[in-house]
């Protein structure tokens, strides 16, 4: 089924924001004149303007006069006050699409006294990039339609899955907060490479595309993680010798960890 996008709104013009609408317009999904963002500091509505020749707007209901898919892009705690300002304004042709961490479909539905079409998604920071992983859940109003729509334009920012929505505290465990860790390994492998006498700035540059290089091999070969490391690490060698230390110092259950607690403080959060 092919996605019909009609007119995107954006409440909010920051990174996230920013980057859908870099990854929209590069994958041809509508064109700049079909793209609104509401954003009320007018210096960055200027540069949105500039840099994508979208429209640009300080009123709610300007926006959701323009548009069909509304795309809520606005810091968590910041939900209340949008709600209550955009509510009286949002009719049956609107999709809402909310990528507020940690907001349950739940409570975005009881800021209105009607039913409305709702999807919740959890992007994560790569998508500024167009690599990000993205998961959604919608709800019950949300058409076959509506999760097409979401699909498109989340793949458009990186990969896209959709998911149950008790689901997604996992995934914000995993990828909605696994880059920090990421970069936390990064910096350690940095911190590694200076020990071991390399200059910080080649251990810097070895580490960042050691691994961009081994991402991209498991993303391309489709093998799982298991069997390429098996492929690196040869008997009495110096990967199996560092792979020691690592399970040494429990590394695998400290990672396994640090999901599970960020999937546990996500279901607190939503609570």
């Amino acid at each position: 089924m092919t996605a019909s996008f009609g007119t995107l709104g954006f409440v909010g013009g920051g990174q996230m924001a920013e980057a859908m609408v870099r990854g929209i317009l590069a994958a041809g999904l509508v064109t700049k004149e079909k793209i609104m963002v509401a954003e009320p500091n007018i210096d960055r509505c200027e540069y949105l303007q500039g840099q994508y020749g979208v429209g640009c707007t300080q009123h709610a209901e300007s926006l959701c006069r323009a548009s069909d898919v509304l795309v809520v892009a606005v810091k968590p705690q910041q939900s209340e006050r949008v709600f209550n300002l955009y509510r009286s304004f949002i009719t049956p042709k609107h999709l809402l699409i909310s990528i507020m961490a940690g907001v349950p479909l739940k409570v975005l539905a009881g800021y209105f006294t009607e039913p409305v079409r709702l999807i919740r998604v959890m992007p994560n920071t790569p998508a500024l990039v167009l690599a990000g992983a993205s998961a959604f859940s919608p709800n019950q109003q949300a058409t076959r339609e509506d999760r097409v729509i979401a699909d498109a334009l989340f793949s458009a920012v990186g990969t896209c899955f959709e998911v149950p929505e008790n689901l997604l505290d996992a995934v914000t465990g995993l990828s909605g907060s696994g880059p920090g860790y990421v970069f936390t390994f990064i910096e350690a492998l940095i911190d590694g490479g200076v020990l071991a006498g390399l200059p910080r700035p080649i251990a810097e540059q070895l580490a960042l595309q050691t691994v961009y290089g081994s991402a991209k091999l498991a993303l391309e070969t489709g093998e799982p993680p298991a069997v390429l490391k098996g492929k690196v690490t040869s008997p009495g060698g110096t990967t199996i010798t560092g792979l020691q230390v690592l399970e040494a110092g429990a590394f695998r259950g400290v990672v396994m960890g640090a999901v599970e607690a960020a999937t546990r403080r996500s279901r607190e959060l939503g609570a």
